[in-house]
This record gives structure tokens, C-alpha cells and sequence, in this order.
């Protein structure tokens, strides 16, 4: 019994050194050409989707369903209950982040939100997502969601990005992402996102509302009348009704160039 169990112990011993012997000697078959050679599977590229043109109104038509049942059938089906088809089921079900181009004037990159109001399925469905393409030294200026928070995820580049709650705790929280990271930036928080490298960089943003909306700070705090921006900001030398559009003419849109250190560095400075 003691040489059987050796014997055994042996055995497996050789073959989880993969050195045991072949059960059989024997050629293994022969596999076919056509087998072996099997042509990969191939499909067709999708296609561009347009962005809805009139979603807010269908939105508006969405509202008043009673459930969420109730909703895609009015979405999606025609006028005799049957599902739509090709493109025009596509166009409302498929949201095309590629379709997004620089705002006027932006210089350091471009971003699309998909909402209700361009992607109407989304209607009471709590969620909404954007997609950023921030260039070398790209600045997402500070803004704040009044009715989402946000979880910004980079899949690209490298992001820097920066975030102030509100009084009482108002210390700027600052984070560096690398591929694959992200932060969170809370409902009706101000944060910015920068790209601080000379090489292109995306952000993916997830937020908690159909309808987030965005408030661009600085911009929208100039919008407000010239005295009541002077005593904000306690300026000694008024800026009075005069000059108040210069200022105005020089804000930025949502995308702007960047720093100027970063700027510098990439040679991008004019």
C-alpha cells in the first residue's frame, strides 16, 4: 500500500509539473483548413444620430403620461401602437455625444449635455450625462448645477479639477484625475475642470436630473446691474454703467483657453 500511494504521489507530482507522460501516443486529427480558418465576425459601423430638434416639446407631451410604461409607448410607437422602426426609433433612443462643436468664441474645447431638452427619453428618468473634450490647457470655467450632482469621470488625458460647497464650508477642494478616475461635485456645488497638459483630455459627467441646468459664476454674476456688482465687490474705482459692458466683452464662454503658466509651458500663449 505504502509503494501504491508513492507511486500515485508520483504521478501527480509529474503531471502538476506538466511533465507527465501522454496518456497516448497517438497523432492528435487533423483539423480542416476551413475550420481553422474561420472568417471574425464583421458589422457595420453605426452611423451619426442627429440630436432631436424639437425636444422639449415632445418632452412636454411626455409629462403627462401616467407612468413610465405609458411613456416610451407614447415615445415610441406610431400612431397605431407599433413600435417605430430604423432611424426614427434610433434618433430617440440613441444620444450622439460626437455631434458637439465649440461654442462661439470657446477656445479650449467643447462639451454636450444630453437632457430632456434634447433627448426627451430621459423624461423623469432622474439621470443625465455630458461628455467633455477639454484641448491642451482647456479651462471648464467654475459653474454649478442647481438641480444635479455630478460624478466626473476622465477617460483621457489628465483633469485638475477644483470645488466649493457653500458658506460655512467654503474651502476649495481640489482633486488631480488620470484615466479612469473621477470625483464627485455636489448639487449646486462650484467646481471647474482644467487640462492641465499640453495633449487633449475627456471628461464623462453622470449627473442626478433629467434637467441639471448649468450656471456659469463669473458670467452670469456680471449680468447683474453695475452697482450692485461694485458693492459686491467693493471695488475702489466704481465701475459704473459707463464701462461695465467692457468687462462684459471680455468674460469668457464655458470653454476657455486656460492659465496662462499652462499656456506658456504648451506654447499656446499669444
Amino acid at each position: 500500500m505504502f509503494a501504491q500511494s508513492c507511486v500515485v504521489l508520483s504521478l501527480l507530482a509529474l503531471a502538476l509539473t506538466g511533465h507527465a507522460a501522454p496518456a497516448s501516443s497517438a497523432s492528435p486529427p487533423a483539423v480542416s483548413a476551413s475550420a481553422s480558418a474561420s472568417a471574425p465576425p464583421t458589422a457595420t459601423s453605426p452611423g451619426p444620430v442627429p440630436l432631436v430638434s424639437n425636444g422639449p416639446s415632445i418632452a412636454a407631451g411626455l409629462k403627462g403620461q401616467a407612468s413610465g410604461n405609458d411613456r416610451l409607448k407614447k415615445l415610441l410607437t406610431d400612431s397605431s401602437g407599433n413600435l417605430l422602426t430604423g432611424e426614427a426609433l434610433r434618433q430617440l433612443t440613441v444620444f450622439d455625444f460626437n455631434q458637439q462643436t465649440p461654442a462661439a468664441g470657446a477656445k479650449g474645447g467643447s462639451t454636450l449635455l444630453a437632457t430632456v431638452d434634447n433627448f426627451p427619453i430621459l423624461t423623469d428618468l432622474g439621470i443625465s450625462a455630458s461628455i467633455t473634450f477639454l484641448g491642451p490647457c482647456g479651462l471648464n470655467i467654475p459653474h454649478s448645477h442647481p438641480r444635479a450632482t455630478e460624478f466626473a469621470i476622465v477617460t483621457s488625458g489628465q483633469i485638475e479639477t477644483g470645488m466649493v460647497q457653500e458658506n460655512g464650508f467654503n474651502t476649495q477642494i481640489q482633486t488631480q484625475l488620470g484615466p479612469f478616475q473621477g470625483t464627485v461635485f455636489p448639487q449646486g456645488s462650484i467646481h471647474y475642470q482644467m487640462n492641465p497638459t499640453c495633449s487633449p483630455a475627456v471628461l464623462v459627467g453622470a449627473l442626478g436630473s433629467e434637467d441639471p441646468g448649468r450656471s456659469d459664476i463669473v458670467t452670469n454674476f456680471w449680468m447683474l446691474d453695475a452697482d450692485v456688482i461694485d458693492a459686491a465687490l467693493g471695488f475702489p474705482t466704481t465701475i459704473g454703467g459707463d464701462n461695465i459692458d467692457d468687462w462684459r466683452a471680455h468674460l469668457p464662454v464655458n470653454l476657455a483657453a486656460g492659465v496662462d503658466s499652462c499656456l506658456q509651458a504648451c506654447g499656446l500663449s499669444e
